[in-house]
């Protein structure tokens, strides 16, 4: 039984190998040579200005609508996407938002809250209704988030 390794908690998730997998890429990949701590491929594709951050914050809106579909709560799902907006936004700022990056590792976070939902027993089964939630919610944040970035990547060649 494949076991989700964390320094908090061993859960067994088979259902969602995939899943994992994804966050475990995105978020702790990767050992800091002569350290313990780990980070994924979602900080090195933010260093990338925009087009970075625009394909991270598509890769948790994925991982989010994934587990939405699994049966998990309205609540976990407004949780989740703070966790990705809190990056997405944080993450945009130059420098701030790379080292940010390395430690926030909201995926990583999204998926401790989903498998704290399934221990608590609150698994609903079919998801439907959170679905449609998580993808309007998503969408508007995707919106902003493209915005922001707009702004602030025009702000900038004004600069010079």
């Amino acid at each position: 039984m494949p076991l989700y390794k964390n320094k908090k908690e061993d859960i067994p998730l088979v259902e969602f190998p995939w899943i994992r997998k994804l966050v475990y890429l995105m978020d702790e990949q990767f050992r800091l040579p002569g350290t313990n701590f780990r980070f994924g491929l979602d900080p090195l594709i933010n260093l990338l200005p925009v087009a970075g951050d625009i394909s991270g914050f598509l890769i948790s809106g994925g991982l989010v609508m994934a587990m939405a579909r699994k049966g998990i709560g309205s609540k976990i799902v407004v949780l989740m996407c703070i966790n990705i907006f809190l990056d997405a936004v944080i993450g945009g700022i130059p420098l701030i938002g790379q080292v940010f990056d390395f430690f926030f590792k909201a995926n990583s976070r999204n998926l401790r809250l989903m498998k704290a939902h399934y221990l608590e027993g609150k698994y609903q089964g079919s998801g439907r209704n959170t679905l449609i939630l998580a993808l309007t919610i998503l969408t508007i944040m995707f919106a902003g988030l493209l915005w922001a970035l707009w702004a602030m990547l025009s702000w900038f060649v004004h600069l010079f």
